[in-house]
């Protein structure tokens, strides 16, 4: 049962963790042909990343993120390519969640790791970067100051680790319950008990992100050892307890914990462990580690061999025909990535905690509960590449939503822990479920999904009775005025609630409901509310009607106050994702594309990012630049031309980014900040030339067309869902130079527009493109080739 358990569970999760460039010069696929795991360096974007991007082994979406880390405490903290030293490998690198590090050292105990800065004043230890090893399913490294190599990998729930020790008679193993990571927690109280010589389970209670009130959490383990150890003991503050028989407890209020135990080695004697997670209990813990491990016979390769076998039923999805090795490299690491960050909550039997932090059981295992960092503006990026390559994982994150709308009444924003965090603006889950709909994943409970979404655009967001905030929360204004008043909050969720309020009435049209959806497409134009005609932007607005003043076109960013929430009023103006044609017309198509031109062209020298000008990470510095590819606002930028008539600046800044923003090294790999894989499901599908403005969530969704990088590109399409069909898209002269699409053909016929339908896509088929090196201005270039919009429908059928 615990096998077929584990079995069941592997179709949604498909691992994380690899490298090309730094692989062993012994790497079995050298010297033979390359697996798509083979072109994934998860060091790519390590020295700017965020705590759950990391160069450690993971499943998709895996409980265990286990990954070495460096940083002290504080944002993008966790590791840093260029630091030469690390502190220990922890198991937990999710949004507001960390926890349970170990790490090997040998000679004097030290009981604290030290700072980064200074390695010596702790248990880190020196690296050379040279003994470094990342690809899909492993990770190595020499720990120089106790001459320990490490490796790790993984399962969905279990970490492992294998540590080979020199000679020594008192080697060890630590393990610290509270560690540096991006926004800090509290460890509250620790149980740890010895079950037997080689095996040790626990528990934590742990505050998450800085003493917020909504992450209250347990982290549960179960570990065994291929070994027995001489002894076990505990630490907590300075005080270290040796030869613990039985159960040791750091005791409410000791911040500073953890516990450790020894072997008498031999020179390169292996000592190996699993750590199996949960949130539950320790013996769920135990559950999911006996469940994962037993189909393997904790054989460390055959772990190492399964997760690579699970990304590349992923990765293959996408099968590329290209000479641009380094091309495909950068490509299959940005797919990679939007799999990672983002992690399981629920165990192999079905058991989650919810956000009463009380017991709950799934009656589908095999569709686990996933927490996550905000839902925010995912329409650009992550929702059309699940729905287009894993229609089952957009399922999922569907199923997590109306299983915390069952239990706690409320869609969540973004479900770290399972809890309602309140992160971010708008309640963008709305895209998420509409956009599956639309691109035909029906296969969960679409009434209650419209029960929850009309609930989340009607009743006036507050804090949750279990912690946190739910639903939107300036609502009651926005219904008032038909925007929000700068007195009032942001004045950019105008236009984020207008596009919510657009995406459930194509939702309601689609469901048949006339009514309902004919009144959220009247609200969907509220957006037209703050639309200065005299300065030609969107505007702060007062509530008695009058413009805010002074005006500045990027100033005024803020979170929950007023302006533009991590943006400006230059970027904002564009965010209109369901009627750009309103914009077009409003600007006049000829400022239209000047102007947005003219962004591009200041933006381009620092890299689209707004990082690239100022490293304060204020929210100040997030509106210094008009594009900041950087921020999830302002991720649409470049494909807003084919709505204008000029698809070849499309082609051209497209390019720029792929090209500018994102990187093939540790260093600048990305240049803003990569939250849970969005920039890299931008590349992703930009790189194919495909896009979707409106987030597809029009009852006919639409793809926008790019320019695109290889080729030939092969898309494997979802047996279940699409019918196993292959879509081809080929680049004819495609190349560095050759960025300008000259001509077009769909299934042979000429296409003379910037955009297919979805179902163009997995009906199946082949589109061409004839690529060079000078823009043809006149392809989707005719008013009649527009992308349809709401307030511009089209004739192409």
């Amino acid at each position: 049962m615990k096998k077929k358990l584990f079995m069941t569970l592997s179709f949604v999760l498909i691992a994380c963790s690899a490298s090309l460039a730094r692989v062993d010069k012994g790497d079995s696929n050298s010297n033979s042909k390359k697996a798509p795991v083979d072109y994934v360096d998860p060091f790519i974007g390590t020295s700017n990343s965020r705590w759950a991007l990391h160069p450690g082994p993971c499943m998709p979406f895996g409980m265990v993120q286990l990954a070495p880390d460096n940083q002290d405490t504080g944002w993008k903290a966790g590791y840093e390519y260029n630091i030469h030293n690390i502190a220990g490998f922890s198991h937990i690198h999710g949004w507001t969640l960390a926890g349970l590090l170990a790490m090997p050292t040998t000679g004097e105990l030290k009981i604290v790791p030290g700072d980064e800065d200074k390695p010596w004043s702790g248990y880190r230890s020196n690296i050379r970067k040279e003994t470094e090893v990342s690809k899909v399913g492993y990770y190595s490294v020499i720990l120089d100051d106790y001459n320990v190599k490490a490796e790790l990998t993984s399962t969905e729930r279990v970490g492992v680790h294998r540590y080979t020790f020199p000679k020594n008679y008192r080697s060890r193993i630590l393990f610290d319950l509270n560690i540096n990571d991006e926004y800090g927690y509290e460890l509250t109280n620790s149980y740890i008990t010895k079950v037997s010589d080689t095996e040790i389970k626990g528990f934590t209670f742990q505050q998450g992100h800085a003493g917020a009130s909504f992450q209250n959490y347990m982290v549960c383990f179960y570990i065994k050892f291929n070994k027995p150890f001489i002894t076990f003991n505990g630490w907590k503050k300075d005080k270290v307890s040796r030869n613990v028989d039985g159960t040791f407890s750091s005791g409410w209020g000791n911040k500073k914990a953890g516990f450790f135990v020894e072997y008498d080695t031999e020179k390169d004697e292996q000592i190996e462990f699993q750590v199996g997670l949960s949130f539950v209990s320790p013996e769920q813990a135990k559950l999911n580690l006996e469940a994962e491990m037993s189909p393997f016979n904790s054989n460390f390769d055959a772990i190492v061999k399964n997760q690579q076998d699970k990304w590349n039923e992923i990765l293959g999805k996408i099968e590329i025909t290209s000479n641009d090795e380094a091309a495909k490299r950068k490509f299959y690491t940005n797919f990679y990535r939007t799999y990672c960050a983002r992690m399981i909550m629920s165990d192999v039997d079905g058991k989650y905690v919810d956000m009463y932090e009380k017991p709950q059981k799934l009656s589908n295992p095999s569709s686990p509960m996933i927490g996550s960092d905000a839902y925010w503006n995912t329409f650009w990026n992550l929702n059309g590449l699940w729905n287009l390559f894993t229609p089952s994982v957009s399922k999922t994150f569907i199923n997590t939503m109306l299983e915390m709308y069952d239990k706690g009444g409320w869609l969540p924003k973004g479900p770290a822990g399972l809890e309602y965090t309140g992160i971010m603006v708008a309640s963008h889950a709305t895209e998420l479920i509409t956009s599956a709909y639309m691109a035909g994943i029906r296969d969960f409970d679409t009434s209650k999904a419209f029960e929850a979404m009309l609930h989340q655009q009607t009743v006036q967001g507050r804090p949750h009775e279990a912690d946190g905030w739910v639903g939107n929360r300036h609502l009651n204004a926005y219904m008032k005025h038909g925007y929000v008043p700068t007195e009032v909050g942001p004045v950019s969720n105008t236009l984020e609630y207008a596009y919510d309020d657009w995406a459930f009435s194509e939702y309601a049209k689609a469901l048949g409901k006339s009514e309902v959806a004919a009144k959220f497409a009247k609200r969907a134009r509220n957006f037209e509310n703050i639309f200065d005609s005299n300065v030609k932007y969107v505007r702060m607005k007062n509530a008695d009607g009058s413009w805010y003043e002074p005006f500045d076109s990027l100033g005024n960013t803020t979170f929950l106050g007023a302006g533009f929430v991590e943006g400006n009023a230059w970027q904002y103006t564009w965010f209109v994702p369901h009627d750009v044609k309103y914009v077009v017309d409003f600007l006049g198509k000829d400022e239209f594309c000047t102007r947005l031109n003219r962004g591009f062209v200041t933006s381009e020298k620092w890299h689209f990012s707004s990082e690239s000008v100022d490293f304060s990470e204020s929210l100040s510095s997030m509106g210094v630049l008009p594009i900041n590819h950087g921020n999830q606002p302002n991720m649409q930028a470049a494909y807003l031309f084919n709505y204008a008539g000029k698809p070849w600046l499309t082609q051209k800044w497209v390019r720029s980014i792929m090209n500018g923003f994102y990187g093939d090294k540790p260093e600048g790999g990305w240049m803003g900040d990569e939250d849970e894989g969005q920039m890299g499901a931008w590349y992703t599908l930009s790189a194919l030339g495909l896009f979707q403005m409106q987030g597809g969530c029009a009852v006919e969704p639409i793809w926008d067309l790019g320019s695109p990088v290889f080729s030939k590109v092969v898309l494997h399409l979802d047996k279940q869902y699409y019918g196993g069909k292959t879509f081809t898209i080929e680049a004819q002269n495609a190349s560095p130079e050759n960025i300008y699409v000259q001509r077009a053909y769909l299934n042979g016929k000429l296409l003379d527009r910037s955009w297919i339908y979805h179902k163009d896509i997995v009906n199946g088929g082949t589109l061409k493109f004839v690529m060079g090196a000078k823009p043809n201005t006149k392809w989707g270039s005719a008013d009649a080739a527009m992308p349809p919009t709401m307030s511009h429908p089209t004739s192409y059928k």
